[in-house]
């Protein structure tokens, strides 16, 4: 094969290719008392669903959000699925739903099945070592309620140890603390793709 072949074959690899920047969560010493209520968390499963005082909000929510995943994710029923999982979850964790759809598109692009170069997985690109530290042999970081719950929590953690503050949390959850490009691309993401103003449920916020 030429070179002109291979350069052809790699441009269209890159036309083709959703980056992301993928997680790579620093492992850690945790205290026991942290360790202990991260572990609570993760091994409290409880089964999904919208957490709105109002029924009639919470529909309005899912069917928007269910509009603006649609080009990337077909299937309604799937789709509808990862949104009430992420909106539990991330409730459960006291963050908000539609930032964490923000993190889930930049780092996995909505993949439950996507594999970083540092070995991070699923929808939340979670590091395999949590499962060491906080939970046990049988979960399984592709299930998408345990990814997303090992997701919520993990965050919710930093966000604890940078006394709320997002913009340093998302760094320590990407690995990257100090740099703005991950956290200026999930509060990007979120506020332009991910908005939810429930006096106006049907803004004009599209799916890419």
């Amino acid at each position: 094969m030429n070179k002109r072949y291979w350069f052809l074959v790699f441009s269209l690899l890159l036309l083709n290719t959703n980056f992301t920047f993928a997680g790579a969560q620093k492992e850690e010493t945790l205290a026991d008392n942290v360790a202990s209520a991260m572990r609570g968390s993760v091994n409290n499963a409880n089964p999904p669903r919208l957490v709105f005082k109002d029924h009639k909000e919470g529909q309005l929510w899912i069917n928007e959000m269910s509009r603006r995943l649609q080009k990337r994710i077909p299937d309604d029923w799937e789709r509808r699925k990862i949104l009430t999982s992420v909106h539990y979850e991330a409730t459960r964790a006291g963050l908000d739903p539609q930032m964490v759809l923000g993190l889930i598109e930049v780092e996995s692009g909505f993949r439950r099945y996507a594999v970083s170069n540092v070995g991070a997985k699923g929808l939340m690109q979670v590091m395999p070592f949590w499962v060491r530290y906080i939970g046990t042999a049988e979960h399984n970081l592709f299930d998408l309620t345990t990814n997303l719950r090992y997701g919520c929590t993990i965050l919710r953690h930093y966000m604890n140890i940078e006394n709320g503050n997002l913009y340093r949390a998302l760094g320590r959850y990407n690995g990257s603390l100090g740099q703005a490009k991950y956290p200026n691309a999930v509060i990007g993401a979120w506020k332009n793709r991910w908005h939810w103003d429930k006096s106006n449920p049907t803004q004009e916020k599209t799916s890419w």
